[in-house]
Order: structure tokens, then C-alpha cells, then sequence
């Protein structure tokens, strides 16, 4: 849906679904927003080659903008409107701060758009840098027989559409070879198209279709659709060795898929891209084969004399035929989250052990997906965030700040005590933040004789702006991962988020309370 309201322009549909999930995020919590919307980023960010690391920080804060537009945008909201009812101050109504709220959301998510993925690393994993696309083309083959749905189809003005993602090089009849352009050429049974593609899209063909690129053999294909359709089916590249027996033969010469148990799907030759089947192409030292084949096969290229298996290059197939299973999983953990049927954290567990006892991943799988850095910077950070709190160092810079300002126009007084609560909440979480300075708002407030609305909205602004490190919200730490970020990566798109809805707060605040 997403992809087609965006009409085939990536910056367009980030836009739309930012713009989404910051007016979700006014309505729902904003962590199973994010939830949400993680995979679909990364379904975007795959569709237009951008890095993960652009669109993910951007989709956190995102949601955090818009959960400052109303009372249940997020907790920290409905923590300030509790403190100040127990101050004997009246609590926010559910639209209480929404005019200020959509204002700073507004600014913030025009920088969010603008800027933020240039001040973010163009990272992803090792294996992701290993297999991004780097304008190789794999050669690949497409055999159609008389069930497909592609026989029949004509081309238009030269183009079959059926295959996006992929150029159609020839198309093999028999004999006969039909090239660019096909102009009145229609598909028939028997046909064997020869298709130049990434291997991104060679990947997601498979992942729909398995069989759909298996070359036909001269030998036929006996076991193809019990070995390579069933169980784990990793992808990977091997490169044919110098020396290697290989050489000078081609596939169907060679026998290599009942020699290896894994089948050839693609084939690139460095700078050169051919016209014919890959079944008749004679192998040259350097070529690189795009394989198939279970965990234990893959891993037996290792001792073969004629391939190099290339590293970081194995990945694990997605299993479509589970994705109705890992949906229901995933909208189960979701709505136990949402409702409050269940903490965050233990839907989370129960939702990744289902998946895992279900069939949906595979305990290797799941046990990749854990990422070491987050568990061992975070519980140092929070122990910085509590020394804080029990010591009164928070306390003692507020208090400082009330002393060093005393005198100044009230103006300047909330548009300090913003600035002082967005620096602290990075380091103390904001829901800590609101707690602590909720009491404080009010006695400044009282002591100048100004709205106690005006520094209470101050406090969930300035709490919510915990984004400049990824203790700060639990948004932060959802997206960490899938993005590759460094505690570094949030400061640089942090910050100056943060100086803009500080600026922003600061002009327009004192004019809507008419301070």
C-alpha cells in the first residue's frame, strides 16, 4: 500500500510513511508503531536501494513527534498529567497541548525529512555491505512450461512487464533466439528467457516462486522439487577456482548440481553480460555462481577444489509459506502490547519463542537476530541515568539553573529549563525526566507568577526530546538494530533535532501562553 500511494518515487513514499506513523503515534503508543512499521521501512529501503540507517532513526523520531501531540501520545504525557494531580494541579486534557504540540511535530519532522539521513552513516551489516548492490548482474534463466502464467503474454512495445526488476536479454525458442527489441513476440510454452538481474531480485524471485529459476538440465529434473523445495535453503556465491576442473565446461557438462547437492540459479563474468542459457555457457576462472542448496551442502563447498565459497556471501531464504503464521504472531504480540494485556518486553519474548516454535525461524536464526553491542552499552547507560536520580545530581542542576537565572523574563526562564530537561532525559530516559522536573515546572511556575500549563507542556516537550542517545526511548533501541546505528549515530541525528524543537518551542511558546 505504502509503495503504490508513493508512486514509484522513494523520497514520496518515506514521506507518506513518516507522515503515517507520526499521526498514528498521537492515537497509539508509539512503541508498537514502530514495531510496525519496522519491517515496511525495511521493505522501502530495499525497494529504492537506500541504507537501512537512513530511514530507520528517521521513522523513530517520527514517532515520538507525534506523540507529543496528544495526552496518550506516550507515557511520558500521561506520567506529567499523573504528577501534576498529585501537586493538586488540574491534569491535561486529551487535546491540551496539541496546537504546540503539532507545531514543534511540524518543524520536526521537516528537519527529520531534510536532514537527518545526511547526518546518518550510510552503514549496514558486514554481510549486507558484502551483498549490497553494487551494479552487479547476475545471468539467469527462466524455463516456462504449460502451466506458467506467462505463456501468452505479449509484449508491449517491446517490453514484458511481467518481471520488474529484472532485463529480459533473450528469449530462447528451440533453435531460434528472439533479442531486444520483442516487438510482436508472445510467450509460449517451452521458451527459456534469459534474464540479467541483481542479486536482490534473483533472491526475492526464488522467495516467491522456488523453482522459477532452476535451469533445466539435459538430464532432466529428477529430485528438483524434493531436495532444493524443502528444509533451510540457503543462497550463496562461489567463485570458480584457478585451475579449476570446471573450466571449459559447462553445466550440464559438468553434473554440478548431483556432484554438490546445491543447483546454479545465476552466473556473472565480470564486466560481461551474455545472451544465452547458462546451462551452455562454458565456466572460466573468476566466474561467480549464484547457488542454492541446504545449510550442510553450502557449507561442503568449503572443501571443494574447483569453487571458492565467497564469505559473508551465505543467506537464509525467507520461507513464504510461513508468513501467514509469523503474521499472526506478529499482530498477536502487538494488540497484548497495545492493550496492556501484556508488557512490552514479555509479548516480545513470548512472540519470538512462538516464532521459533512454530517453525517461522529457525533457532540460528533468531539467535543472528540478537545484537551483542546493545546489551552490553545499555545497562552502563542506565546505571549512569539512575546515579543521577538517587545522587540529586538532576535536582542540583535544576536548582542551579532557577539560582543562575533568577531576575531573567520568564520567556527566557522556559525556554532554559526545555533545554536543560532535553539534555538530561538523554541521559536519565524521559520517563525519569518527567517524573523529576514535573514538581520543579510547578514551582517555577508559582515563584513567577506565570501559567503552570506553560512549564508543565515544557516538561513533556523537552522529556520527549530523549532521542539524542538510545537509552533516551525505547523507540531508539527498536530501531537500533535494524539500522546498524553506533550510540554515536544518535547523537549526530539527535542533537540537532533536538536544537530545532528547542528553537521552535522557545519562539512559540511564550507567545500561545502569553508570557
Amino acid at each position: 500500500i505504502v509503495l503504490a500511494a508513493g508512486g514509484g518515487k522513494g523520497w514520496l513514499t518515506i514521506l507518506i510513511t513518516l507522515v503515517v506513523v507520526l499521526v498514528i503515534s498521537g492515537f497509539l503508543n508509539n512503541i508498537p508503531v514502530v514495531v510496525i512499521f519496522i519491517p515496511i521501512m525495511e521493505a522501502v529501503a530495499a525497494r529504492f536501494g537506500t541504507s537501512p540507517s537512513k530511514v530507520m532513526m528517521p521513522l523513530s523520531f517520527a514517532a515520538v513527534l507525534g506523540g507529543m501531540t496528544t495526552i496518550i501520545g506516550s507515557g511520558t504525557n500521561l506520567l506529567v498529567s499523573g504528577a501534576l494531580v498529585e501537586l493538586g494541579e488540574k491534569p491535561f486534557d486529551f487535546f491540551q497541548f496539541a496546537v504546540p504540540g503539532m507545531v514543534l511535530a511540524g518543524a520536526g519532522l521537516i528537519f527529520v525529512l531534510l536532514f537527518v539521513p545526511r547526518l546518518l552513516p550510510d552503514r549496514a551489516s558486514l554481510a549486507n555491505q558484502f551483498m549490497e548492490i553494487d551494479g552487479r548482474h547476475f545471468l539467469a534463466q527462466i524455463t516456462l512450461d504449460e502451466s506458467s502464467a506467462l505463456v501468452g503474454l505479449a509484449s508491449n512495445n517491446g517490453v514484458f512487464g511481467a518481471f520488474p526488476d529484472m532485463t529480459l536479454r533473450s528469449i530462447q525458442r528451440e533453435d531460434n533466439a528472439f533479442l531486444p527489441p520483442f516487438e510482436d513476440v508472445v510467450l509460449a510454452a517451452g521458451d527459456v528467457m534469459v534474464v540479467a538481474a541483481t542479486r536482490a531480485a534473483l533472491a526475492d524471485a526464488v522467495a516467491h516462486d522456488p523453482g522459477l529459476l532452476f535451469p533445466e538440465l539435459q538430464d532432466g529434473r529428477e529430485d528438483l522439487d524434493g531436495r532444493w523445495l524443502e528444509g533451510d535453503r540457503i543462497l550463496a556465491e562461489v567463485m570458480v577456482a584457478p585451475a579449476s576442473r570446471m573450466a571449459g565446461l559447462n553445466l550440464n557438462m559438468i553434473g554440478f548440481r548431483h556432484k554438490t547437492h546445491c543447483v546454479v540459479l545465476g552466473m556473472q563474468r565480470r564486466a560481461r553480460m551474455m545472451r544465452t542459457r547458462i546451462t551452455e555457457i562454458r565456466l572460466e576462472e573468476g566466474d561467480v555462481l549464484l547457488v542454492q542448496g541446504q545449510p550442510a551442502d553450502i557449507n561442503a563447498l568449503r572443501k571443494s577444489d574447483d569453487v571458492v565459497l565467497l564469505e559473508w556471501s551465505a543467506e537464509e531464504l525467507p520461507a513464504l509459506d510461513h508468513a501467514k503464521r509469523a503474521t499472526g504472531i506478529f499482530a498477536l504480540v502487538i494488540l497484548a502490547a497495545a492493550t496492556g494485556f501484556l508488557p512490552v518486553v514479555a509479548a516480545s519474548m513470548l512472540g519470538a519463542v512462538a516464532m521459533v516454535a512454530m517453525g517461522v525461524l529457525s533457532f540460528r536464526m533468531a539467535a543472528r537476530a540478537l545484537d551483542s553491542k546493545i546489551f552490553t552499552m545499555i545497562p552502563a547507560a542506565l546505571a549512569m541515568g539512575l546515579a543521577m536520580q538517587v545522587t540529586g545530581g538532576a535536582q542540583y542542576l535544576a536548582q542551579n539553573l532557577i539560582d543562575f537565572l533568577q531576575g531573567a523574563a520568564p520567556a527566557v526562564v522556559l525556554s532554559a529549563f526545555f533545554l536543560l530537561i532535553a539534555g538530561l532525559s538523554n541521559i536519565i530516559s524521559a520517563k525519569a525526566a518527567a517524573v523529576l522536573f514535573t514538581p520543579i515546572a510547578v514551582g517555577i511556575a508559582h515563584e513567577l507568577g506565570m501559567p503552570v500549563e506553560a512549564f508543565a507542556v515544557a516538561v513533556v516537550f523537552a522529556a520527549n526530546c530523549a532521542v539524542a542517545t538510545p537509552i533516551g526511548y525505547q523507540t531508539s533501541l527498536l530501531v537500533m538494530g535494524p539500522g546498524h546505528y553506533t550510540f554515536a549515530d544518535f547523537a549526530r541525528g539527535g542533537i540537532p533535532l533536538i536544537i530545532v524543537l528547542w528553537l521552535t518551542f522557545s519562539f512559540f511558546a511564550p507567545w500561545y501562553y502569553g508570557l
